[in-house]
């Protein structure tokens, strides 16, 4: 449960729900790419998801790289590129690896710098996509789940200042309640439950 006077969060996606989605994705990826990808996962939110879904594509060969953003500015328009590809991508079919889906903005300019590096093909495979907020038009070619309006979320490698990350479920969560204390959802935390209990009972 959440802290005193504050609603729980409503469980969107359950451990059981997002690996059937992950098994779904890995499948369709693996059908559509018998000879091998590469996927890059863009830091730090897809890296729960992507580990999960390398480990379901068991019939071809995975490469796995890594990229990471600055935060998209508004009042600039501008992101930094914070990590760059080790791998060559040149003449390679690269899938982007996204825990959620935005206005786009971001993915757009990753898009393009691996285009710009020499890939082949660029596919994008999000766990989650909230549409209803795209700014730029991008083609999704594999999508987990679709989110109504500017649901905000937590879990599963998506966070809020670094917590909440390592939940195994994804959460509908309520943006003032953590801006007015980022530990609202701690007790989401079965481990801190119990804790709580063994000092109760001391």
């Amino acid at each position: 449960m959440s802290r005193s006077g504050t609603q729980p969060p409503e469980i969107l996606l359950d451990a059981d729900a997002i690996a059937e989605r992950v098994e779904r994705l890995g499948a369709a990826i693996t059908a559509d790419h018998p000879a091998g990808i590469l996927l890059v996962g863009v830091l730090k939110g897809a890296l729960v998801f992507l580990a999960d879904l390398v480990r379901q594509m068991r019939t071809v060969d995975v490469s796995v790289d890594f990229l990471a953003i600055s935060r998209y500015a508004p009042d600039s328009g501008r992101v930094r590129l914070l990590k760059d590809l080790d791998v060559d991508v040149t003449g390679r079919d690269v899938i982007l690896v996204e825990d959620l889906v935005d206005t786009g903005l971001t993915l757009a300019y990753l898009v393009d710098h691996v285009v710009e590096r020499g890939a082949r093909t660029v596919d994008v495979c999000t766990l989650l996509d909230r549409a209803d907020r795209r700014i730029v038009p991008l083609p999704l070619r594999y999508v987990g789940e679709v989110l109504p309006g500017d649901t905000f979320v937590l879990g599963y490698g998506l966070h809020h200042r670094e917590r909440y990350r390592n939940l195994p479920m994804i959460v509908r969560a309520d943006p003032g309640a953590l801006a007015a204390d980022p530990d609202v959802y701690l007790g989401l935390y079965g481990a801190r439950d119990a804790k709580g209990a063994n000092e109760a009972r001391c």
